[in-house]
């Protein structure tokens, strides 16, 4: 059990019992059990004193799987995978994330159609979900940066400046950066955190298992047998 759901279930126990008040010290057995509680609760706080404070987010965050389900409960039919509907989403609020997810999206998918640049966010957010992958955004992106031809993302590590020369094809993929980071439902690419262009065929593809062919992209996740990949 979690720091935090034993100091979760502590507190409950002491409210039910009434210990969260005021002991009654004249019940023996009351304020020995009030007595270990207090205990309890103090060795907790001392321990987590000594954990980092990124890690105690971790702690109390949700399993993967409940954060998977709650960012993809956005119900069938709320989006829809055209140019019209993206348009007509409001200019989101400026962050990392969109940055970041906004770049991937237009210097890797700028040229596919909407759902395809739907599919690709969802690769990008499902390794964010993946403990093989870094736990961010930026972070998934920039895996590998700094290594020429090393990255995730070739664009990241090409040598060219990324400069953003289609305004209104920024703006359309900024507003699917943005519904996929506010929820967006994931069901295009079945879970995938692999792709890769028609163009090319990635020795690494042969082991993978297709989930997804959108556009001029293809979606991989790794087999059972492999989930070290995963």
């Amino acid at each position: 059990m979690s720091f935090y759901r034993m100091t979760a279930a502590a507190g409950f126990i002491l409210a039910l019992t009434g210990f969260g008040a005021v002991a009654d010290t004249t019940n023996p057995a009351e304020g020995d059990f009030a007595e270990q509680l207090t205990m309890m609760i103090g060795a907790e706080r001392a321990a987590l004193g000594e954990v980092r404070t990124s890690r105690l987010r971790q702690l109390t965050l949700p399993p993967v799987e409940t954060r998977d389900a709650a960012r993809t409960a956005t119900p069938a039919g709320d989006v829809e995978y055209t140019r019209d509907w993206v348009n007509a989403q409001p200019t989101p609020a400026a962050s990392a994330d969109l940055t970041c997810l906004s770049e991937a999206l237009y210097f890797e998918a700028r040229g596919e159609s909407v759902e395809g640049q739907f599919a690709v966010a969802e690769v990008i957010l499902n390794r964010v979900d993946s403990a093989r992958f870094p736990n961010s955004v930026c972070g998934v992106i920039n895996q590998g940066t700094g290594r020429k031809y090393q990255c995730q993302f070739t664009y990241t590590c090409d040598g060219r400046a990324e400069i953003v020369n289609e305004p209104r094809a920024y703006d359309q993929v900024q507003k699917v950066a943005a519904t996929m980071l506010n929820g967006g439902e994931r069901s295009l690419t079945s879970g995938a955190t692999y792709y890769h262009t028609r163009a090319v065929n990635p020795r690494w593809a042969r082991q993978f298992n297709r989930t997804a062919a959108i556009g001029v992209h293809l979606f991989y996740k790794p087999p059972q047998r492999l989930s070290q990949y995963n």
